[in-house]
């Protein structure tokens, strides 16, 4: 007869084999992958990460689509320009869900604009690009904010005159005001101290997506509710957030003119009545407080982090840099406002941004998409509810696609007379129906500071510093490891 502890092993064991035996069953309607283990699938193949090394390395075994478990839920990886294109946009509507994770449904509650699906993505994404355009976007208002800033940001870089300075906190302050502008109808003084903590949250946030603690809670969440960790102060901060958001509704509510809307909050609230009576609507105050976290958060560290990453390429090539500031000196005035339009006569510049972004791709799978019905992708049968996760920098260094994938080379972007040449394949903010809400303003924004910090300084490694540290830092976006640079004067 066997023992209590016999009888505990051979339950363990059984469990194990019919979890295995589960995971097979399901697998066999996926594209192939490696053999995932029974509760944790695929975690310990990928260290608990996904990143974009490792995911190149399954791409060479097992092909372009391939599927991996994250624990015990399949996702279904594309690979390369081609899988992620043709995943992406043959079937923009079957792909254009958003997976509902432990962490997620604590944080967003399925309000807002990133994280929802159906209906409520549909109304509130359909608003946000609405609301955008009626605030400036592509239009001389608008860029008069991002101009605003970037001579905030000149000015306090020309005051260290020269000296090395960690570039994070401002660039991150420069467009965490112009979306405030947007949003909130103000900015913030860099000393503010609310304004500090917003900064803090939103840092926090984005760098705990992707990580163990992350992967952990989605995995085990009845066990993470009780332990302490990382993931405890990312949901205070998130609380922090939405306590904002919300005095700031209340703030408008109380002052806000309804016929004349300043800002996003504004629109909102004037659709909110607009559609009181309506049943279908999703137009509500939880949704407009997650609308006012999702434009803050996705608004601010991606074009920030950019430019941390713009700066870093500057350094190692002296030369690219130089020949950006003569071609600036050339076409430029020496204190003309500089506006989006522009670009058109500046290609080596705009060729040198484009390329920043495809080099030091920040974004590595997005934000993963779900069917929101049984699909085909590449061929293959897909079933509802199965998550997506393009490989946004496989596409950036696909080598059908790159002549040097693996250079900074901004010729990538210049055809032979040296005129500025789109890219099929430069797919930094992803593709279909779910691409990114702020691709416009982020690319304003990139290229007004881009140039109004070129046209003002060089940038240099301090004195005795003879590199900086590239490795990428895995979080919700890849990150540089902080630095200090000279912003010298010209």
């Amino acid at each position: 007869m066997l023992g209590i502890s016999e009888f505990f092993v051979a339950l363990v064991a059984f469990l194990l084999l019919v979890q295995f035996l589960k995971l097979q069953w399901v697998g066999r309607r996926l594209p192939p992958g490696p053999t995932p283990f029974p509760f944790i699938g695929n975690l310990w193949l990928l260290g608990f990460k996904l990143h974009p090394e490792t995911l190149e390395k399954l791409a060479q075994i097992h092909g372009n689509i391939f599927t991996l478990w994250l624990g015990q839920s399949p996702v279904i990886v594309l690979h390369g320009f081609q899988a992620v294109k043709d995943g992406l946009t043959t079937n923009p509507e079957d792909v254009s869900g958003r997976p509902t994770t432990p962490f997620f449904n604590e944080k967003a509650c399925e309000k807002g604009i990133i994280m929802t699906s159906g209906h409520t993505w549909k109304q509130q994404r359909r608003f946000g690009l609405m609301t955008l355009r009626n605030l400036g976007l592509g239009k001389k208002s608008l860029e008069h904010r991002i101009q605003e800033e970037a001579c905030h940001l000149v000015e306090y870089l020309m005051s260290e005159r020269g000296q090395p300075l960690d570039p994070s906190v401002s660039f991150s302050q420069a467009l965490s005001n112009v979306i405030c502008a947007v949003v909130l109808g103000h900015r913030f003084s860099a000393d503010d101290e609310t304004f500090q903590q917003l900064l803090k949250a939103n840092a926090c946030l984005l760098t705990f997506s992707g990580t163990l603690s992350d992967r952990l809670y989605n995995t085990f969440p009845w066990i993470m509710d009780h332990l302490p960790g990382p993931h405890k102060k990312v949901l205070f901060y998130h609380g922090f957030l939405s306590c904002f958001a919300k005095e700031e509704i209340r703030r408008h509510e109380e002052s806000g003119v309804p016929d004349e809307p300043q800002d996003f909050i504004d629109f909102y609230l004037g659709q909110m009545v607009k559609c009181k009576d309506d049943p279908t609507s999703t137009f509500d105050e939880g949704n407009l407080i997650q609308a006012v976290l999702d434009l803050f958060m996705a608004g601010t560290e991606s074009t920030a982090t950019t430019l941390r990453w713009a700066l870093i390429s500057l350094v190692h090539h002296p030369d690219v840099q130089e020949k950006v500031q003569k071609e600036l000196d050339a076409v430029l005035g020496p204190s003309q406002l500089i506006c989006y339009e522009d670009r058109k006569n500046l290609p080596y510049t705009h060729a040198v941004i484009h390329e920043i972004q495809r080099y030091n791709c920040i974004a590595p799978i997005g934000v993963p998409r779900q069917c929101v019905k049984d699909t085909t992708l590449l061929g293959l049968p897909v079933p509802k509810d199965t998550v997506i996760l393009p490989n946004i920098c496989s596409v950036l260094s696909d080598p059908e696609q790159w002549e040097t994938p693996r250079q900074f080379n901004p010729t990538h972007f210049l055809d032979k007379e040296g005129n500025f040449m789109s890219r099929e394949a430069f797919l930094p903010f992803s593709a279909g129906h779910r691409v990114c809400l702020g691709e416009r303003l982020a690319r304003t924004e990139l290229f007004i500071i881009f140039t109004n910090l070129l046209r003002a300084f060089t940038f240099r490694l301090p004195e005795g510093v003879t590199e900086i540290n590239t490795e990428r830092i895995l979080g919700g976006l890849l990150q540089p490891h902080h630095y200090k640079i000279c912003a010298v004067p010209r």
